[in-house]
Parts: C-alpha cells; structure tokens; sequence
C-alpha cells in the first residue's frame, strides 16, 4: 500500500546483491502486506558491478512501491543520503540488504512501540538486543571499535555501526543535507550532528542473526571510521553542518 506521502519509507543500500535482494525483498514485501500504514521502499544501487538493478526492476514491475535509485559512485554513505533525501516517508528507515535483523523488529522503532524520538538506533547491545551466531572474536573487536567511537564522538550509544536506523521525517531532511562523509563513518556523523541539533535519540535493542557474508572488514573498516571521526570533528569547526550549510 503505498501514496505520494508514505507513513513508513525503507531506504536500503545495495552494492553488488542480486542473490541477497530478491528474498529480502520478498520478505519486507510479506511483512508490509500485514500493516495498515502506507509505505514505500527505495533500493539505491551502489556501483554494482551484477545485476542489482535488474533484480529491482523485475520485482518493482509487480510491487509498484518499491522504486530504485543508482548512484554510480561507492560508499555506503551517499547511497543512504540519496535515499533518504529522495524518501517522502514521515519516517525513513535505513535497512542492511541481508536483513539480518528481522523486517518484523521494525515494528520496535514506530508508535506506538516508540514514541517521542527523532532518531533511533538499532542496538546489538544492552537490555533485550539478541546477538545470534556471531563469532566471539568479531563480537569482541566489534566492542573495541564502539569504545573508541564513545570516547572520541558520541558517549551515549552502544552500537553507532548497526545497519538499521530509523530517522523522522524533519530529522532525516534537516541531517542529511548537511552529511559530509560518504563511507561508513556516515552513522558516526549523523548521530553527532543530531546529538548537537537537540534531536531526541534512543537506543533500540534489537534482535540481530550474524550473516557470514557481511560485508564488514573489521580491520580496514574501523580504520577508515577512526579517520572519518577526525574529520567529522574537524568538519564541525569549519562550520559544515550549520544548519544554512546546505544552502552555501
């Protein structure tokens, strides 16, 4: 069930995913089908190199909500931004492809489950998340990494790197004009600007399955969002997220 102006808009990133995007699909479409708000889903094809936006094609020719962008250049953190600033959802939701949390814990991060926030932040960690399958040895370095990330930019959330956010309406268009990185250090930096905007934010514990196909590389990865978070801190000096910053 979709319209011009959606209640629930599922943006998700895809690079290289024509296995895992047809039963995901399948399953957010099984899971929408049982709701009675209006939604919409946009899949951003990333510099795909398969056929990640044929398999988006076919299925959109019978589920007309499902719309696909592309964006020829890499990084998880423009293909995001293009979504969510081409969503018209009152609530925009980022989705990791291989759904490795449940599409039904969606249902966590909307009223009237969840009232009263702006940006909500999947959690692995804390009272009621689930971590399923994971091998100790990511689950340790995954905690190191989130450490860091609290000393050096946002103190009060125990999982910035989860794949699953959900943002409202004002907050995603107001955040995402003014986002800078284009990688994965993208999620750091939202939720230090919003942190600074006064947008309420919480922590949602979820349930998450461990997918060995992740396209996470530990060592690289956490490198690259140690560098980011030097930049997004130098990006705030320099006066980049002003909230006029989009339009200079």
């Amino acid at each position: 069930m979709t319209t011009q102006h959606p209640f629930l808009s599922i943006i998700i990133p895809a690079h290289n995913e024509e296995k895992r995007l047809p039963p995901s699909l399948a399953k957010i479409d099984a899971y929408l089908k049982t709701q009675n708000y209006t939604y919409e889903v946009i899949v951003v094809e990333n510099g795909s190199k398969d056929r990640t936006s044929e398999v988006v094609r076919e299925f959109a020719q019978d589920h007309p909500y499902v719309r696909l962008i592309e964006v020829e250049t890499r990084g998880k953190g423009l293909a995001v931004k293009a979504g969510m600033l081409a969503a018209h959802g009152d609530y925009r939701f980022i989705c990791d492809t291989d759904l490795s949390m449940p599409i039904e814990e969606i249902a966590k991060f909307l009223p009237p489950v969840r009232e009263g926030y702006d940006v909500l932040i999947g959690s692995r960690e804390g009272a009621g998340a689930r971590r399923i399958g994971e091998p100790e040895y990511r689950h340790i370095m995954g905690r190191v990494l989130n450490f860091i990330v609290k000393v050096a930019a946002v103190p009060d959330f125990e999982d910035t790197q989860c794949g699953f956010k959900m943002f409202k309406r004002e907050a995603a268009e107001d955040l995402f004009r003014v986002q800078q990185m284009s990688g994965i250090g993208f999620d750091v930096e939202l939720i230090y600007v919003a942190q600074r905007r006064g947008y309420r934010i919480v922590d949602v514990p979820i349930t998450w399955y461990f997918d060995p196909d992740s396209r996470m590389r530990l060592f690289q990865d956490s490198l690259k969002i140690l560098i980011e978070i030097w930049e997004i801190r130098q990006n705030w000096r320099k006066g980049l997220y002003d909230q006029n910053a989009a339009s200079r």
